[in-house]
């Protein structure tokens, strides 16, 4: 797709972000959201579905023919599916567990690809007031400030910043590789928010991210570390099958210089 294509398509996906952050804002602020759990595990309230039918029927309005791989109401398309065509990816609220508990690091993330290459990337903070966004080959932008990644002057300087599942069953074989890391880097974050992470790695705010995730969690984010300067790696193999620009499988954010020192320290992934 060309740039005059791709320019209305970020416009518009900065609009719903933002009207859906809105939403998010007065759900807290009215403490009028109800919770409960996926699987039994994945804490999901109502403003989650709020915001997801909010951004879904705006692309449904103007792109009545895209797909709309989210989340909430649709997390199901298949990777031939994910392969051919327009698909926005969307997570209506990144960090969850933040918006229910009053933390400030919660994102929209709302991602535009076209045949599996993600190509507009927007991650809307709300009650941070920050809007990350890339088209891509057009560079990445806080607030509309550009924005370039960071490299640490070491790896004992580098913060660095991952997450866990909800599942608990595979935490102590993370927490053993998190150690590895700890004992090099300057330090470790757990914001909550992949979407929040891989944008600070943007930014400069954060040497380094790790984690495996689902694609509405990094789709729109890892566009903004690319066009920030920085490099997409991976800890492990690729099993999915889906494309790889939408895949969040053992997935590694930092700058090139970084990028291979960090990945030094992971080894191989835990199982």
């Amino acid at each position: 797709m060309n740039r005059q294509a791709l320019n209305p398509l970020a416009a518009y996906a900065q609009s719903l972000a933002r009207q859906a952050g809105t939403l998010l804002v007065q759900e807290r602020q009215q403490a009028s959201f109800s919770l409960e759990l996926k699987r039994g595990i994945e804490l999901v309230t109502s403003a989650d579905i709020k915001a997801d039918a909010c951004i879904r029927q705006g692309i449904e309005a103007c792109y009545p023919d895209h797909l709309i791989l989210s989340e909430e109401s649709s997390p199901h398309l298949s990777p031939q599916q994910l392969k051919q065509g327009p698909v926005w990816i969307i997570d209506p609220i990144d960090g969850t567990v933040n918006f229910a508990n009053g933390q400030p690091a919660v994102a929209v993330s709302i991602a535009f690809a076209w045949n599996g290459e993600v190509q507009v990337g927007v991650v809307h903070c709300p009650f941070l007031q920050e809007t990350f966004s890339a088209v891509r080959g057009q560079g990445a932008y806080l607030n509309g400030l550009p924005l370039q990644v960071q490299p640490p002057l070491s790896v004992a300087s580098a913060l660095v910043a991952t997450g866990f599942p909800y599942e608990r069953a595979p935490r102590a074989a993370l927490l053993a590789r998190l150690s590895r890391v700890m004992a090099e880097v300057q330090d470790v974050r757990r914001l909550g928010s992949a979407a929040i992470d891989l944008c600070y790695v943007a930014a400069g705010r954060l040497a380094g991210y790790f984690e495996t995730v689902k694609p509405w969690d990094m789709a729109a984010g890892a566009l903004i570390v690319h066009e920030a300067g920085g490099v997409i790696g991976r800890s492990g193999a690729l099993t999915s099958g889906l494309p790889a620009e939408l895949d969040g499988e053992h997935l590694v954010a930092a700058s090139p210089a970084f990028l291979p020192q960090l990945l030094e320290l992971l080894g191989e992934p835990e199982h």
